[in-house]
C-alpha cells in the first residue's frame, strides 16, 4: 500500500485548480454577471492559503484532532475494548442486518440533523465495531462514507445542509419532501445492496485466494521432497516460517491500529462508559437538529435563555459556569469539542486513568488524527483557492447557456462541478444559484432545483477528491483512493441513473 495517498490525491488536485486560476478568467454575481479577468493564484499564496483557510476552518481540523484524542484515552480504558466485544458478542450471526441498521441510521441522521460533521465523533468506534464483526475497512468506509452520502442526497429536515438553497431561491423549505424521503429511502437500498453484493464478493475472492495458497504449499512440498539435501530442505523451511510470521505480525499489528487492545488482569464494568457515550450522543442530536429553522420550534432558544439567566440569591450561576453557549439547534462542531473534552475527564476520573496517561493517550490519539486533520486543511484551502479566484462561474454561466430557460440536466451538472469545487454545501450552493437564479426567473421550477442540488451535492461527494469526509476517512483507513473509485463506481452509476430518472419525472409532472 502506498504511503501518503490520500494526501497525494488532495494535493494534485489543489495544484489542478491553482493552474485553472491562470487558464480561465474569473467572475462573480452581485445583482449582475461581472468579468474580472484573469486573477491568479501565485506561489506566495500556495503557502499563504492553509493559513488562511486554518483561520476560517481550524475550529474542524481541530475537532478532529479533539476526536483522535478522545479515542487515544478511551484506548487507556480496558472498558472500552470489553463493550466492544460484548455489543459484536452479541451481534454474531446478525452482522449484515448490524451493518444495515448502522448505515440507515447514518443516512437518518444526516438527513435529519445534518450530522455529517458530528458524526465522526462515533465514526472510529463504528470502524472498530466493523473489523471486529469479521468485515474489511472497504466494508467500513461504504458504510459509514456512502451512507452519510446518501443521506446528504436525501435531505429532508437537515436546514444546515440545504437551508441557504430557499434562503436565495424563495421557496419554501418543505418543499417536495416526499421526493427528498423518497431519494432517501431508494439510495439507501441501493447502497445496502450493493455493500452486501461486494461483502459476498469478497468473501469468494477470499477462498478463492486461500486455494491457490494451499495449491502452492502442496507443490512447495511435492518439490521438496525431490530434493537430496535435508539440510538444505530444512533451510528452505525456516526461511517459509520466517517469511509466514513476518506476514502474521503486520495484519496484526494493522488490526490493532483501529481495535483497542485488550486489556486482562481485572473485570471491566461497562455501563458507566456506555451511559457517557449516551448522553454525548444524545447532546450531538438535540444539539444539531434544527430547531427554529426547519420545524419552527422556539423552546429550546427560550430554555437557554432561561438557564443562562437563572439567578441565585441574585448571582447568575449558570450563564456564569457556562459562558457564552448557544441554544440547541444552533450549535456548531467546535461546541462539541468542550463536550467532548469534559467527558472525556470524567471517564479518566470514573476508571480512575492517571492524568499523566489521560495526556499521554490524548497526544497519540491527536497523532494519529493528524493525517485526516491534514486534510482538513488541504480541502478548506481548496475552498479558499475558488473563493478568492472565482473562475468556476465562467464555467457555469456556459453550461447554463447551452439551453434556453431551465433544464434540469444542465442543471445538475452545475450542481456536481460546484460541489467538486466547494467542500463545503453552503460555499457550493451560493457559487452558482443565485446566477442560476438570474436566468432562471420561473419561481415554479425552484423546488425541482433545490432537490437537483442536494442531490448532485450527495452524489458528487461519494466520489469527489474534495469531499471531506470521504478523504478523511480514507485517510484515516489508509485506503488508496484509487481502489475506492474501483470499489465505488457501480453505486455511484446506479444512483446517476436513479437520480436522472427522478429528475424526469419531476419534469413530466
Amino acid at each position: 500500500m502506498k504511503k501518503h495517498n490520500t494526501f497525494k490525491v488532495v494535493l494534485i488536485t489543489l495544484l489542478v485548480l491553482m493552474l485553472l486560476t491562470w487558464i480561465l478568467p474569473a467572475a462573480y454575481y452581485s445583482g449582475s454577471y461581472v468579468d474580472q479577468g484573469r486573477v491568479q493564484m501565485g506561489l506566495f499564496d500556495l503557502f499563504n492559503y492553509p493559513i488562511t483557510a486554518i483561520s476560517y476552518f481550524g475550529y474542524i481540523a481541530a475537532f478532529v484532532l479533539v476526536v483522535g484524542g478522545f479515542y487515544g484515552v478511551l484506548n487507556k480504558i480496558g472498558a472500552y475494548r470489553t463493550m466492544l466485544d460484548k455489543l459484536v458478542s452479541n451481534f454474531k450471526g446478525k452482522e449484515v442486518v448490524v451493518l444495515s441498521i448502522i448505515m440507515v441510521l447514518i443516512a437518518l441522521l444526516t438527513s435529519l440533523c445534518s450530522l455529517q460533521l458530528g458524526l465522526i465523533i462515533f465514526f472510529p468506534m463504528l470502524v472498530s465495531i466493523i473489523l471486529l464483526m469479521g468485515f474489511d475497512k472497504i466494508v467500513a468506509a461504504l458504510a459509514i462514507v456512502g451512507s452519510t452520502m446518501v443521506g446528504m442526497l436525501g435531505t429532508t429536515y437537515g436546514y444546515t445542509n440545504t437551508g441557504i438553497i430557499p434562503s436565495i431561491l424563495g421557496n419554501n423549505f418543505t418543499d417536495d419532501m416526499l421526493t427528498k424521503g423518497i431519494l432517501l429511502f431508494l439510495g439507501m437500498v441501493l447502497l445496502i445492496f450493493n455493500t452486501i453484493w461486494y461483502i459476498k464478493k469478497s468473501k469468494t475472492t477470499e477462498k478463492k485466494a486461500n486455494v491457490k495458497k494451499v495449491t502452492a504449499k502442496e507443490e512447495k512440498k511435492t518439490t521438496k521432497s525431490t530434493k537430496t539435501t535435508k539440510a538444505k530442505s530444512s533451510k528452505d523451511t525456516k526461511a517459509a516460517v520466517k517469511e509466514e510470521k513476518v506476514i502474521v505480525v503486520t495484519e496484526e499489528a494493522e488490526e490493532d491500529s483501529y481495535v483497542p487492545a485488550v486489556v486482562s488482569g481485572k473485570k471491566h464494568v461497562v455501563w458507566p462508559l456506555a451511559l457517557v457515550l449516551s448522553i454525548i450522543f444524545i447532546i450531538l442530536v438535540l444539539a444539531f437538529i434544527s430547531w427554529s429553522g426547519a420545524f419552527g420550534i422556539t423552546a429550546m432558544d427560550e430554555a437557554t435563555v432561561a438557564v443562562t439567566g437563572f439567578e441565585v440569591f441574585g448571582f447568575n450561576l449558570f450563564g456564569k459556569l457556562l459562558g457564552t453557549v448557544n441554544a440547541f439547534g444552533s450549535w456548531s462542531i467546535a461546541d462539541m469539542v468542550t463536550v467532548l473534552i469534559t467527558f472525556m475527564f470524567i471517564l479518566s476520573l470514573i476508571y480512575k486513568v492517571k492524568f499523566d496517561e489521560v495526556i499521554d493517550g490524548f497526544v497519540k490519539g491527536a497523532k494519529r488524527a493528524l493525517g485526516p486533520t491534514v486534510i482538513v486543511v488541504l480541502l478548506y484551502t481548496i475552498l479558499v483557492i475558488t473563493t478568492y479566484h472565482p473562475f468556476q462561474l465562467v464555467i457555469y454561466k456556459a453550461i447554463l447557456g447551452i439551453t434556453d430557460g431551465f433544464n434540469v440536466f444542465t442543471t445538475f451538472i452545475v450542481g456536481i462541478l460546484s460541489a467538486f469545487f466547494n467542500v463545503d454545501s453552503a460555499y457550493a450552493f451560493q457559487s452558482s444559484l443565485p446566477y442560476l437564479a438570474s436566468i432562471v426567473t420561473n419561481a415554479d421550477n425552484y423546488p425541482i432545483v433545490a432537490v437537483v442540488y442536494q442531490a448532485a451535492y450527495g452524489l458528487t461527494m461519494l466520489v469527489a477528491p474534495t469531499s471531506l469526509v470521504l478523504m478523511g476517512m480514507l485517510s484515516y483507513l489508509k485506503v488508496p483512493y484509487s481502489k475506492w473509485l474501483k470499489t465505488i463506481w457501480k453505486l455511484a452509476l446506479e444512483l446517476l441513473v436513479l437520480l436522472l430518472i427522478v429528475f424526469t419525472i419531476l419534469i413530466l409532472i
